[in-house]
């Protein structure tokens, strides 16, 4: 472990209280009680309370730390996340997720791609897309284009074949929803895919692109409009709008470039092993942690969560 250095807390002029979250992966949980401490007694913390042990804690301050970023950075270097954030209202009424590399592992137009033999080029334009390097709906089309031909049932087969689950996702849906939340998938991806893992996760609903066919193939060609990154932020007020609701009660994950603008608009933002111009943008980053980081942000303890 690096040796972290804490400057002077700087204290906050504003009434409001922070909680300081840490976290490490699930999988590997190494959160040394020494190092919560260390942090809790240099910003002049509330008592620490442990959400999960060795995996999450959190503490509340009043202050705004002077080197966050730079402790932060040191942290991710380590295996830990560290999120600072405002205390109230932390347990969000609404959770708009995104679906490839968040809510599942893969990029499905990519597993699409391999099997019509297009692999490595697809997946070329979609890393340079999903990290704001190429515009989304002119990379959309020239994947999609590289599809025609392809046999609309090879959609099942990836998804039986090829699609996993993101670790922590059905915990998170399913703590959500137990305590009263609404969930929207919300993916630059396609309803062919969107429509299923909706219904496996529990989400109340999904918004996406649909791949067009013909003859039962692919024609290579999208229906409009494209969902992209404004269609998202629209999701985003649309959703807040009809359940009387506002941004600042959703809790909002990504992590490509076209899901920027709804974590931004999120009372709580979280990019998710995000690509780097997304992580370097967001409110919130997580590296290490999976999907139940967004339940550690929100105050619950593992001993609160629900497992379908």
């Amino acid at each position: 472990m690096r040796r972290i250095v804490v400057h002077s807390r700087v204290p906050n002029r504003e009434s409001a209280m922070f909680t300081a979250t840490l976290l490490t992966d699930p999988a590997r949980p190494a959160l040394a009680p020494a190092l919560v401490d260390a942090l809790r007694n240099a910003w002049g913390g509330d008592t620490v309370q442990w959400l999960a042990p060795d995996e999450a804690a959190e503490f509340s301050m009043k202050i705004r730390p002077r080197n966050l970023c730079e402790i932060a950075a040191t942290l991710r270097a380590d295996g830990v996340d560290l999120c600072l954030q405002p205390t109230a209202n932390r347990r969000r009424k609404i959770l708009i997720a995104d679906m490839d590399s968040t809510m599942i592992a893969q990029e499905c137009i990519d597993e699409l791609a391999d099997m019509a033999g297009v692999g490595p080029r697809v997946a070329a334009i979609t890393a340079r897309a999903m990290n704001g390097e190429l515009d989304f709906e002119q990379a959309l089309d020239e994947r999609v284009s590289l599809l025609a031909g392809l046999p609309v049932k090879i959609i099942d087969q990836v998804l039986e074949r090829r699609i996993t689950l993101t670790p922590g996702g059905p915990a998170l849906l399913a703590t959500m929803k137990a305590n009263g939340g609404y969930t929207a998938l919300v993916s630059g991806g396609f309803t062919q895919f969107t429509d299923r893992i909706a219904t496996r996760l529990g989400f109340d609903e999904n918004r996406a692109n649909t791949l067009l066919s013909d003859a039962g193939k692919l024609t290579g060609k999208v229906a409009r409009p494209i969902l992209g990154q404004q269609a998202k932020l629209d999701a985003l007020h649309d959703i807040c709008a009809r359940l009387n609701a506002t941004p600042d009660d959703v809790i909002a994950v990504g992590d490509g470039a076209n899901d920027l603008a709804m974590i931004r608009a999120a009372g709580a933002g979280v990019a998710l092993h995000a690509k780097p111009s997304v992580a370097a943008q967001a409110q919130l980053r997580i590296d290490h942690g999976d999907l139940t980081a967004l339940l550690y942000l929100q105050g619950y303890a593992k001993s609160e969560f629900v497992f379908p």
